[in-house]
């Protein structure tokens, strides 16, 4: 399949044709969760948007090595290199060793996953299962001159010493080491830094800390948040790879220092194409553990929580990301979710209305227009908004058939189903969720016998309770459509 999909390149700052270093192979790396806690509706952000991109460069017939990591050490609590490690934190506050603390928040996470229809990746490495590895990387940055190690045995990676000679720190953020200078605190313990920006590459451990190893030549420390992702992403797809993604809010300091620590070790950037996807807010504020208003994905889905009015399907929650452009700021409202689920349920109902049809002897649908501008939207930077509208094209067109307004010969049926079947379930990932399922089951069943006690009435010409039959169910939301050939059909509105 001819590939034309444009991606937005945060290094470029544009949209670039996506061409694979090595076609039809395509590396990818993603930055996963730090399992200290539930997952909330912000990790289900970025794991719907490169779940997205992994289902559709797989139905271009790439052949996806995607890697998604699992943050397991080395995360301080400031996202820098000060305060406790977050998951030595929740094994101190809870009596139990870190590791239990991750394997069980590593169990949720991937059952959450699962029911958002998020796809395992390829390969899903730990940080603490890669502690040689980052020794090495080390060792490498401070034989070549790039990291420095202070009395106390801790190392740092020297931004001046690396500018010196690629001058490319700030490229991908957009920050200037002035700027940084002026904005940055010199925090307790990091008296013996040479410069104020620099990043931690090795720390030493306090008594205190539960996680810590000795890999020769290093003392009893842990290796820096940044240098985790370098070491697992270059191990696994090579010292140059396709794509490297992530939440825009990881863009600095994150991404930055991991792209000057591959420059500063191999001489070259490791990453072609730089995503991000943008973040979930509540009230116009980020939301995160670590500002405490977050939503689980949990009482999204089954428990109670004082923002919600009602609980959403994991489908639900999927098609609400799924609306908005990946790179958009979406702040979340009962009222959006309401909506998603409103217009997800008329999906799904077309989609069943459409393996109902019998074709015509002629067709006046054209479809491949239809699937032309699909994979148009796609093709420019995954615009699953504009996909949706273009979806709901088609379900006007099963509409209009099913009321005998259109017709659809046997070969525009047969693709009129393939493309539901390939941009709905194959790439958007949605699925049939057997409880809302059972449940619209139910209320179709209802509405039959409604519909079935208006047409009683008027047939005995009962009008008047024909029509307060159809008022009534308009005030909940329903309305009852009188189609030509005398068979009604009715749809919900709200």
């Amino acid at each position: 399949m001819q590939n034309n999909l444009f991606i937005y390149n945060s290094l470029s700052k544009k949209k670039e044709l996506f061409k694979p270093l090595h076609a039809p192979f395509v590396g990818m790396y993603v930055c996963g969760p730090t399992v200290y806690g539930d997952a909330h509706l912000g990790h289900a952000r970025p794991a719907i948007t490169f779940d997205l991109l992994f289902r559709y460069l797989t139905h271009l017939e790439y052949k996806v090595r995607y890697v998604r990591n699992i943050t397991d050490v080395g995360h301080l609590e400031n996202d820098a290199d000060e305060g406790e490690d977050k998951i030595g934190k929740r094994a101190r506050l809870e009596q139990k060793e870190p590791m239990e603390i991750v394997q069980f928040y590593i169990n949720r996470y991937h059952d959450l996953m699962k029911r958002l229809g998020v796809k395992p990746p390829t390969i899903e490495p730990s940080a603490s299962g890669h502690i040689l590895e980052q020794a090495k990387l080390v060792s490498t940055l401070l034989r070549k001159g790039y990291a420095y190690k202070t009395k106390s045995g801790a190392v740092y990676f020297d931004i001046l010493e690396y500018q010196k000679k690629y001058k490319s720190y700030g490229k991908l953020s957009g920050r200037s080491l002035d700027d940084l200078y002026n904005n940055t605190r010199l925090l307790q313990g990091q008296e013996e830094k040479r410069n104020v920006f620099d990043f931690a590459l090795w720390k030493i451990a306090d008594q205190t800390h539960l996680m810590k190893w000795n890999p020769y030549p290093f003392r009893n420390g842990y290796p820096g948040w940044h240098l985790e992702c370098n070491v697992m992403s270059t191990k696994y797809l090579g010292k140059k790879f396709d794509i490297h993604g992530g939440g825009i809010d990881l863009l600095f300091p994150h991404h930055e220092c991991e792209m000057a620590q591959s420059k500063a070790a191999f001489g070259e950037d490791s990453v072609n194409y730089w995503v991000h996807n943008n973040l979930i807010t509540i009230n116009g504020q980020k939301m995160g553990k670590s500002l405490g208003n977050f939503i689980t994905l949990e009482q999204l889905f089954d428990d109670p929580h004082q923002l919600l009015k009602k609980q959403y399907t994991p489908m639900t929650v999927r098609f609400f990301i799924l609306q908005s452009h990946y790179r958009s700021l979406v702040d979340f409202s009962n009222e959006s979710l309401l909506a998603a689920e409103t217009s997800l349920s008329k999906l799904f109902r077309a989609i069943e209305m459409l393996n109902k049809i019998s074709p015509s002897d002629t067709s006046t649908i054209d479809i491949d227009s239809l699937k032309n501008k699909c994979y148009n939207a796609l093709n420019d930077d995954l615009n699953t908004p504009i996909l949706i509208s273009h979806l709901f094209d088609g379900v006007r067109h099963i509409n209009s058939i099913v009321d005998g307004s259109s017709k659809v010969d046997n070969s525009g049926l047969k693709s009129l189903k393939e493309l539901f079947n390939t941009f709905v379930f194959e790439i958007l990932g949605l699925q049939d969720e057997p409880n809302a399922n059972s449940n619209e089951k139910l209320i179709d069943e209802l509405m039959k016998v409604i519909i079935n006690m208006r047409q009683d009435a008027k047939n005995r010409k009962e009008f008047e309770i024909s029509d307060k039959i159809r008022q009534e169910i308009s005030k909940l939301g329903i309305i009852i459509k009188d189609r030509k050939d005398g068979k009604p059909e009715w749809e919900i509105t709200s």
